[in-house]
């Protein structure tokens, strides 16, 4: 993704290897994002799985977890059996380990959402830390630097595939850097995006409403 403002450039790190997500804890950055192209027969297959297929989940567990909690998400779900969805299962239990690396948590909470509507319209912070974002499926997130209305004058789209590290309000640093994200608005287009959110948790029992694997 090309960044197209002096602004984005500033706070936007871009790398193009996982440990490049590291980023987000220098000065002034306040997303990384990870530029990588998916494998077309993966994507082949994501975008062409019937929307009653994709996994669905929110669950909080250990990184280490991840990897047999999504083997019974997709079971459950009726994603079909094949090298691809082996593929989706080891990709998001990778980011889960990044991340909670990055982020120095013991859990996280793990979302898989499968979105036909105007999710998250408006550009907004997330009341996170940092929260992990990766579209697997359909139009990427949005990002865009907060202007003088109320949505940035300019918006970019971060590509399908590519993870992406935002800083969200309750990181400690201040004052805000002023970006912004949102879903793509799809309703009435027929789209259907797979999205993976991860977040960092520091008391798993405090969580409500999440399923919690110990």
């Amino acid at each position: 993704m090309m960044m197209g403002t002096a602004e984005l450039k500033r706070c936007t790190h871009v790398a193009s290897g996982p440990e490049g997500l590291a980023a987000v804890h220098q000065p002034g950055i306040a997303a990384t994002l990870w530029q990588r192209t998916p494998l077309s027969r993966f994507q082949t297959w994501i975008d062409a799985l019937p929307p009653e297929q994709l996994p669905r989940a929110r669950i909080i567990l250990k990184p280490e977890a991840v990897c047999d909690a999504l083997i019974e998400v997709v079971r459950a779900c009726g994603t079909p059996e094949c090298p691809e969805r082996s593929m989706l299962i080891e990709d998001v239990s990778a980011l889960a380990a990044i991340f909670a690396d990055v982020m120095t948590c013991a859990y996280l909470q793990l979302r898989l959402d499968v979105i036909q509507t105007n999710a998250c319209r408006r550009f907004h912070v997330d009341a996170v830390t940092a929260r992990l974002i990766c579209t697997y499926r359909g139009a990427g997130t949005q990002v865009g630097i907060f202007g003088t209305g109320d949505d940035p004058t300019t918006a970019l789209s971060v590509p399908t595939g590519s993870p992406i590290v935002l800083r969200g309000t309750r990181w400690p640093e201040t004052p805000l850097s002023g970006l912004l994200h949102r879903s793509p608005p799809i309703a009435g287009t027929g789209e259907t995006r797979l999205l993976l959110v991860l977040d960092p948790v520091t008391d798993p029992k405090q969580e409500a409403g999440t399923g919690y694997i110990h």
